[in-house]
C-alpha cells in the first residue's frame, strides 16, 4: 500500500457482559468475538482492560484501508456486529490517521 494512500481507523470497544458469571464464561465470548473481528473484518484486536473482570472487557482494534472512506465504512461494519451482538449496548470510540499522522508522532 502506497504510503500517501495508507489510513488505519483504531477503535476502542467497550463491552458489557451481563450474563457471565466468571472469567472462564466471559473469555469463552470474548473470543468468539475477537476471532469474528479478525476473520470477517480483517482487524487487529487485542484486550486491552478489564482482563480480570467477569462482566466488562475493552477491545483495541485495528484496521486499515487505502482511503479514510474505506476504514470509516468498516469501523461502521464492526459497529454494527457489535451492535448486533451486545443489544445490551457496546460503546465505541474511534480515530481515523493517516500514515503522515502516524509518521508525526515520531
Amino acid at each position: 500500500m502506497d504510503d500517501e494512500r495508507a489510513f488505519v481507523v483504531f477503535l476502542k470497544v467497550h463491552l458489557f457482559f451481563p450474563e457471565s458469571g466468571s472469567l472462564k464464561a466471559k473469555r469463552a465470548e470474548l473470543n468468539s468475538v475477537k476471532a469474528h473481528l479478525r476473520d470477517r473484518h480483517r482487524a487487529s484486536v487485542a484486550e486491552v482492560g478489564h482482563q480480570d473482570a467477569w462482566q466488562r472487557s475493552t477491545l483495541a482494534v485495528a484496521i486499515t484501508g487505502g482511503s479514510p472512506g474505506r476504514c470509516e465504512e468498516a469501523a461502521d461494519n464492526v459497529g454494527r456486529y457489535l451492535d448486533a451482538r451486545f443489544p445490551q449496548g457496546a460503546r465505541v470510540e474511534r480515530q481515523l490517521a493517516s500514515w503522515a499522522d502516524l509518521e508525526s508522532l515520531g
